[in-house]
């Protein structure tokens, strides 16, 4: 079956709003024309989508599934046009991803002096949205922090990063040298415990944490560093990150007990551009250790 995309796309709108009157705002269209290609999108797959009653709209089970599975599909259609656009002007362009912590100047300076006839651009991604800035073709090639969510690119890995617990100035162990993660039992994790499995916080702790009001977490590094700065709660980050964003509030400390983060360079699989392999050797002689490639 061909799966309409601009159906698939305005199924998507409604899921995340979970109002047709809202979703129909967003993409500049009529609710009844929406619902129409709502209905039609269902008819196509033989499935219900979205549960519709006086409460609201609701997803159901297919609707999920088909919700987790579009989105990359989306950005992967979204960054085949960019890329097609992209080769059809003249001369070669190269777009490089980077993230709080590491420092690329050296290499990007390096790799335009051996590419003079590539334009290379360089953009800043956030640890949040580094694998969608590979999935929809923002970037070429993004240096990132494992693991990534998904399995659609191919990895070369470069460096072990340690990780510190970031603590307020006023935190009682604030001034400890090296803190072991069994340490910071009784103390909140302000991050989803998943990231910090080794934490054995208190079921209240734990609980709170998945289970609480969605705006009442931190949703990015600025936010979650003023809600250590503020309360007696931590948060794990690695090193690199820790030297990025100093403030006089927040100290880190060293902490033992978790696993380091691999950095690594990564692509969109099958990617058949003579640049990506140019600069994956600058990189890898900068700041890898070996040249072996996972993924693949």
């Amino acid at each position: 079956m061909d799966m309409d995309l601009r159906r698939l796309r305005y199924f998507v709108t409604v899921a995340e709003e979970l109002s047709f009157v809202r979703a129909a705002e967003r993409l500049n269209m009529t609710q009844p024309a929406l619902s129409r290609q709502i209905r039609a999108l269902e008819d196509h797959l033989e499935v219900s989508l979205l549960h519709r009653g006086p409460l609201g709209t609701a997803l159901t089970p297919a609707g999920a599934q088909l919700l987790e599975d579009a989105r990359p599909l989306l950005a992967t259609s979204l960054a085949l046009q960019r890329r097609v656009r992209l080769a059809g002007r003249e001369g070669h362009h190269f777009t490089i991803g980077f993230m709080p912590g590491v420092i690329v100047t050296p290499i990007v300076r390096q790799f335009r002096a051996l590419a003079p006839e590539v334009n290379v651009q360089v953009l800043h991604t956030a640890l949040t949205d580094q694998v969608d800035y590979l999935l929809d073709g923002r970037v070429d090639v993004c240096f990132v922090r494992l693991p990534l969510p998904v399995d659609t690119f191919d990895i070369v890995p470069l460096f072990p990063e340690p990780r510190v617990a970031a603590l307020s100035d006023e935190h009682p162990m604030a001034q400890a040298r090296v803190v072991d993660i069994a340490e910071l039992t009784p103390y909140r994790l302000l991050q989803d415990a998943g990231d910090v499995p080794e934490w054995r916080g208190t079921a209240f702790h734990a609980t709170s944490l998945r289970n609480g009001p969605e705006a009442d977490r931190p949703t990015t590094i600025e936010e979650s560093l003023e809600a250590v700065a503020s309360s007696t709660g931590f948060i794990v980050v690695p090193a690199g990150l820790a030297d990025f964003y100093r403030r006089p509030d927040i100290r880190y400390v060293q902490l033992t007990g978790v696993p380091p983060r691999m950095v690594a360079l990564a692509y969109t699989k099958n990617r058949k551009m003579p640049s990506i392999d140019q600069f994956a050797k600058i990189v890898i002689a900068a700041l890898g250790s070996d040249g072996s490639t996972i993924g693949r």
